[in-house]
């Protein structure tokens, strides 16, 4: 058994099957683990920095079962309801808190008391319940093994000229965005700054003005379902790397597998995967590669194959901007702070939680369509200028480093008009694909991928009958 790539795709796909008995072989272009999702230690302070923040929610099931399963799963803090700080573009600060109550009452009532909020913008939160609570309940009515998205995603497959199908996400208009769709459920502009997009362009990684809608209701369907603790936010508490993707590979050579790194593959043949050079045979093969990365390990591009390998050439990329900055004192008592309205939309104390004595901050841009191409100092210049405004013990501190990291496709596009996005089974007896890239029904995020690897794991082992 064979995975290509040792990202989240391709990593839960691997201890999937190696908890099933199989012998694996994890092979990666990049001399580190993780793929998108990674760290890297800054020569100058020592630290270790994620290439990104990544935020997970308490709805992202599948990654902490693969969490679980590799004994990492206390590598994440999950807060046990959500509750979020947020400073908007006059500086004001105030607090999203839901209590504990029945999903999605929680967010209603949690909406209902912020302060932030006028009386307009608290009752306009009441016209999604009807949305919403048809988002859960299509997707409490799956009651099937994989989770809602996958399946919407493979009926939308099996019937492709009848309309949206049982299980489509709810009152979706084709081409639709998300602040179409935002502004047609009447929703104002007060509450779509302050929760709406902050929340989608965290989830979506693309601005509301270009983002389709439906992926940003399944979403919203997978955290306010029944458990109201699926909204919470969840932090990792150690680089990415050590957070995942060590405990990964420990687990697989455990398990009697291996984990080879800078090591491209190419897949071939019967078909068959070279790895510098040595032409190896596998029962099955998944490959856990993004989008972009397919066309590389198809050279010979498979007539079976040519769909998706055109539409993963025709899709689109969305970029993230992180600005590390470190201080000479402590700025930041939160953990995490959103800033809406401002190209920074999220600031992160890496300080508070990764227990490190510098006042660290990590500053994200998602979307980044229109800084990305900015120059370092530029950018390191415009967060230290979004952080000044909103945290006032800035002012009077002294800027020690600036670190930018930017991932130009750190996800694809979820425009409207994108390529249809291939299943997890290609045609070619054997071969299998993961990444979030795959239809599970979501956009680019970890839980995406997790669900995809999954699934993949899961028909690679009724393909080897284990």
């Amino acid at each position: 058994m064979i995975v290509i790539g040792a990202g989240f795709a391709g990593l839960s796909a691997a201890t999937a099957l190696a908890e099933r008995g199989a012998r694996v072989l994890v092979v990666e272009a990049r001399p580190t683990l993780g793929g998108r999702a990674t760290a890297f230690t800054d020569p100058a302070t020592g630290e270790r920095v994620d290439n990104g923040q990544h935020v997970l929610f308490g709805c992202y099931h599948e990654t902490f079962r693969f969490l679980r399963r590799i004994g990492a799963e206390s590598n994440v803090r999950v807060q046990r309801h959500l509750a979020v700080d947020m400073i908007d573009r006059a500086g004001r600060w105030s607090r999203l808190a839901c209590p504990a109550l029945p999903s999605p009452f929680h967010l209603l009532a949690g909406v209902m008391s912020w302060k932030a909020l006028g009386w307009r913008d608290r009752l306009a939160v009441l016209r999604m319940r009807a949305p919403m609570a048809a988002a859960r309940a299509q997707r409490l009515s799956r009651r099937g093994r994989l989770p809602w998205p996958a399946e919407a995603a493979e009926q939308r497959r099996r019937q492709p000229a009848q309309g949206p199908p049982e299980g489509e996400p709810y009152d979706i208009h084709r081409e639709e965005t998300v602040r179409q769709w935002l502004i047609r459920h009447r929703q104002t502009p007060r509450l779509i700054e302050l929760l709406w997009e902050p929340l989608a362009v965290a989830a979506l990684n693309q601005p509301i003005d270009s983002a389709a809608a439906a992926p940003f209701v399944s979403v919203l369907a997978l955290m306010f379902g029944r458990d109201p603790r699926d909204a919470a936010l969840a932090l990792p508490l150690k680089p990415l790397d050590e957070m995942y993707a060590r405990p990964a590979r420990e687990y697989i050579e455990r398990k009697g597998g291996t984990v080879s790194m800078s090591s491209p593959a190419t897949i071939t043949g019967a078909p068959q995967v070279v790895v510098r050079g040595e032409r190896l045979t596998a029962t099955s093969i998944i490959c856990a590669v993004p989008w972009y990365a397919l066309s590389d390990v198809f050279p010979d591009r498979p007539a079976v194959l040519g769909l998706i390998l055109d539409a993963a050439a025709r899709t689109a990329a969305s970029p993230i901007v992180t600005v590390n900055l470190w201080f000479d004192r402590v700025v930041m008592e939160r953990m995490l702070v959103g800033l809406p309205g401002r190209t920074m939309q999220w600031v992160f104390d890496k300080r508070t939680v990764f227990g490190e004595q510098a006042s660290h901050l990590s500053l994200v841009s998602s979307g980044a369509e229109d800084v990305v191409s900015r120059t370092n100092q530029e950018l390191i210049e415009l967060a230290v200028g979004d952080v000044r405004d909103a945290l006032p013990a800035v002012r009077s501190a002294a800027l020690l480093r600036g670190v930018v990291v930017r991932e130009k496709r750190a996800t694809f596009s979820v425009a409207p008009g994108q390529p249809p996005r291939p299943s997890t089974q290609t045609g070619v007896s054997g071969l299998f694909l993961a990444g979030d890239w795959i239809d599970t029904g979501l956009p680019a995020t970890i839980e995406g991928a997790v669900v995809s690897g999954h699934l993949a794991a899961d028909m690679a082992a009724g393909h080897l009958r284990i």
